[in-house]
C-alpha cells in the first residue's frame, strides 16, 4: 500500500512467500530505468517509463498462468484445481508474517533489545537503531495487522474473483508497489502508476479486512471502538487502503499506534491509530492471533458460500 506505515515494506516484497516467482528479480532491471524517469524531461516520461516497466513484469506471467491453468483445467478439472491451488500458495504469506514478527516479541521478552531491533528492521523501513521497546512493539504489531491485507486478505480475495492468476496478480502489484511506490525523487514519478493499481487492487480486500478485524474484536465495545477509528481516523492516513486496515486493527485490540516514527533520521509525525494502551511485546502475538482467526473466517465463509452454491 503505497504511502503506508512503513513504504517500503520489505515483508511483502521479499519475505512474504516462497517467490519462485521471477517477478521481484526482473524489477531489479526495470526499476534501474528510475533514476532517468525521475529526473527526466517530464512527468508523463516518467510515468510512462514505470507503466512499461509494471506491464513488461506482470501481464507476461499473468498471460502465463491464465494459460496454464486453462490447459489444466482442460485436461482435468483436478489438474486445474491443483495449478490454482498451487499459485494460491505463492501468493500468501500468512506463515512468514508469523515468522517474522513473533521472534521479535519473544526477544523484548527475554531482554534482548538489540535483537529485537535487528529483527524489526528486516520487515520495516524506519530506524529501529535507538528504538525502544514500545517502538518496536509498535513498529511490529502495525506491520502484522497492514500485512495481514497485503500478504493474505487480498490475494484471497483476487483468488475467489479470478482464481490463482487473480491472487498472483494480486502479488506481483503488491510487490511492485512495494519496490517502487515510493515518494521520492528516484520514484515518485516512476512508481506511480504501480502504485496506484496498488491502491485499485486493494481498495476493497482493505475494508473487508478492517471490517473482519472490527468483527473479531473481543467484546461488543472493542468492535464499536474498531469502528470508530476507522471512521474517524483512517482518512487522515496517506494511503487510502492502510488508514483503515490499521486503525480499525488497533481500535480492535486496544492499542494506540501510529504517531512519532524515525525515517532517515528524522522523526516522522503519522497520524493516530487506535484508543487505548500503547503496545507491548505481548501485543504483537494479539496482533498475529487476530491476523490468523481473520484467515479463518475468510475461509470458513468462502466454503460456507461454496456449499450453498453447490447444495
Amino acid at each position: 500500500m503505497a504511502g503506508s506505515a512503513d513504504a517500503r515494506a520489505p515483508i511483502v516484497a521479499a519475505a512474504v512467500s516462497p517467490d519462485a516467482i521471477a517477478a521481484p528479480r526482473l524489477s531489479d532491471g526495470f526499476a534501474a530505468a528510475a533514476p532517468a524517469a525521475a529526473g527526466g524531461p517530464s512527468t508523463a516520461a516518467g510515468i510512462a517509463r514505470g507503466a512499461l516497466g509494471w506491464a513488461l513484469v506482470v501481464l507476461p506471467l499473468i498471460a502465463l498462468a491464465a494459460a496454464c491453468t486453462g490447459l489444466a483445467s482442460d485436461t482435468t478439472t483436478a489438474a486445474g484445481w491443483a495449478l490454482h491451488a498451487l499459485l494460491l500458495y505463492f501468493a500468501l504469506g500468512l506463515r512468514s508474517l508469523r515468522d517474522h514478527n513473533l521472534p521479535i516479541g519473544e526477544a523484548l521478552q527475554a531482554g534482548a533489545l538489540q535483537k529485537a531491533r535487528e529483527l524489526t528492521a528486516r520487515i520495516v523501513s524506519r530506524d529501529t537503531s535507538n528504538a525502544t521497546e514500545e517502538d518496536l512493539a509498535k513498529a511490529s504489531t502495525e506491520s502484522l495487522l497492514e500485512n495481514g491485507n497485503d500478504a493474505v486478505f487480498g490475494a484471497l480475495f483476487w483468488f475467489a474473483i479470478a482464481g490463482g492468476p487473480g491472487a498472483l496478480l494480486f502479488r506481483l502489484a503488491n510487490t511492485l508497489d512495494a519496490m517502487w511506490g515510493y515518494r521520492t525523487p528516484r520514484y515518485n514519478h516512476f512508481g506511480r502508476v504501480a502504485a496506484r493499481i496498488d491502491d485499485a487492487l486493494n481498495f476493497i480486500p482493505a475494508r473487508m479486512t478492517a471490517m473482519s478485524y472490527a468483527l473479531l474484536a473481543p467484546t461488543l465495545q472493542a468492535k464499536q471502538q474498531a469502528i470508530r477509528c476507522w471512521r474517524e481516523q483512517a482518512p487522515a492516513w496517506s494511503s487510502p487502503n492502510a488508514g483503515p486496515v490499521m486503525s480499525a486493527g488497533a481500535g480492535a485490540l486496544g492499542l494506540q499506534l501510529g504517531g512519532a516514527a524515525v525515517y532517515d533520521g528524522e522523526i516522522e509525525q503519522r497520524p493516530p491509530l487506535g484508543a487505548g494502551v500503547p503496545a507491548s511485546q505481548k501485543d504483537i502475538k494479539r496482533a498475529w492471533r487476530l491476523v490468523h482467526a481473520t484467515c479463518w473466517l475468510w475461509i470458513v465463509t468462502a466454503l460456507a458460500i461454496a456449499g450453498a452454491q453447490y447444495a
